[in-house]
């Protein structure tokens, strides 16, 4: 019976074991879903094919532009982001705020005289004055590139490794002792290409007249807008200003005045000079004074302070443009000492801008008036009156504090 059961269930078709039966039905559902996810992917691609056939190529093009537009705008945003966050790195790293913007009197300075940079703002004359040997004598150029770079404010000059040409050894013998004695015309290198080679060739009028035109200056009063040497000594004193050792004679062509102070009070006067068209350096050495070979647009080469007398010649006038000017006012107090002496010697421009211009801007210096005149140019013996020209001649006097 046992035996019959057994051949009964085999010879059922597996009815009788479990697990046989259950496999082959489980491979006939996978096969089954197998089939239907595959037949599913068909009716899907089939369905999309149809609808890319009716949709218009135009509108296709369209959604492919909008979404290409999306990822721009995503990649836009995304790049924004990473530089804020750069941004803000960098400012929690440094802890120095950004720098503010210029002050307005550096750029003020900056129009009238370049910092660093008004040598390079001439590269045609600084190419030609750079363009030298050097260890081996300078090139003869003084007045055709020396001066004309000075005068556009390249100061000092960027030459520095050569020789300067200079006067003969022997002219040194012929120098006087009296600064009011001749001058030797061995004393200067006269240009080859200049007119005068002598200073008797040379209008007496420039200041190189200096046994007689230059001998009676600054001793004899010619007229209210006068100011003598003597005269300045005795208002120095009687302003408290104390005694004239040392002075600055900006424009002082020949250094007539620094000479007649050296000899009534042996004050020592350092000259502003500029050779334009004379050998006006040359002069004021070979009388014995100092020349400052610079131009007036730039700061005095002075310590703050040391001054006693600081005098403004003819070569300050209205041609100097008034920003120009101002500087040239504010850099005179900066040099002068407390109760130190500012000379305005005549000083000319037109009579409607004297008050309202020149006048103000001295006044903003809140000195005290010890002398103050102004005359017509032409009373004054200055020429043609006709544009309305006056002269004013000023002594003002630097607070004690």
């Amino acid at each position: 019976m046992g035996r019959t059961g057994v051949a009964s269930a085999s010879s059922g078709g597996g009815a009788g074991w479990p697990c046989g039966g259950g496999l082959n039905l489980g491979v006939k559902l996978n096969v089954l879903l197998l089939l239907s996810v595959v037949a599913t992917n068909l009716v899907s691609l089939y369905h999309l094919s149809l609808r890319a056939a009716t949709v218009p190529p135009l509108l296709l093009q369209h959604q492919q532009q909008q979404r290409d537009g999306d990822e721009d705008l995503v990649l836009i945003r995304q790049l924004d982001a990473i530089r804020a966050g750069v941004s803000q790195l960098n400012h929690l790293r440094s802890s120095s705020p950004p720098p503010p913007p210029p002050p307005a009197e550096l750029v003020l300075y900056s129009r009238l005289a370049p910092v660093a940079s008004a040598c390079s703002a001439h590269p045609d004359l600084l190419h030609r004055y750079m363009s030298y040997t050097p260890f081996a004598p300078c090139p003869d150029d003084a007045l055709s590139l020396a001066e004309p770079l000075l005068l556009r404010g390249c100061h000092p000059l960027p030459r520095r490794r050569c020789f300067s040409p200079t006067a003969s050894a022997s002219a040194s013998k012929l120098l006087p002792t009296d600064p009011f004695s001749p001058l030797p015309d061995a004393a200067v290198r006269w240009p080859k290409e200049g007119k005068c080679k002598s200073f008797s060739c040379l209008p007496p009028s420039l200041g190189f007249d200096v046994a007689r035109t230059e001998a009676a200056r600054f001793l004899r009063a010619r007229g209210p807008l006068d100011l003598t040497a003597p005269q300045l000594l005795r208002l120095a004193s009687l302003s408290r200003a104390g005694p004239i050792r040392l002075g600055l004679d900006i424009g002082g062509g020949t250094g007539t005045l620094a000479a007649r102070l050296k000899k009534l009070a042996n004050a020592t006067v350092l000259t502003t000079t500029m050779n334009l068209g004379a050998p006006y350096s040359e002069a004021t050495a070979a009388r014995g004074v100092v020349p400052l070979h610079v131009p007036l647009q730039q700061r005095f080469p002075v310590a703050d302070g040391t001054m006693d007398v600081v005098r403004a010649g003819h070569a300050v006038n209205r041609w100097i443009p008034e920003a120009a000017l101002e500087f040239l006012w504010y850099d005179a107090d900066r040099v002068l000492r407390p109760g130190g002496l500012l000379w305005v010697d005549h000083f000319w421009c037109r009579r409607s801008d004297l008050e309202g211009v020149y006048a103000t801007m001295l006044r903003r210096l809140g000195y005290k008036t010890i002398k103050w005149v102004a005359a017509d140019k032409s009373v004054a013996g200055g020429g043609n009156s006709g544009k309305d020209e006056v002269y004013l001649t000023a002594l003002l006097q630097k607070p004690f504090s």
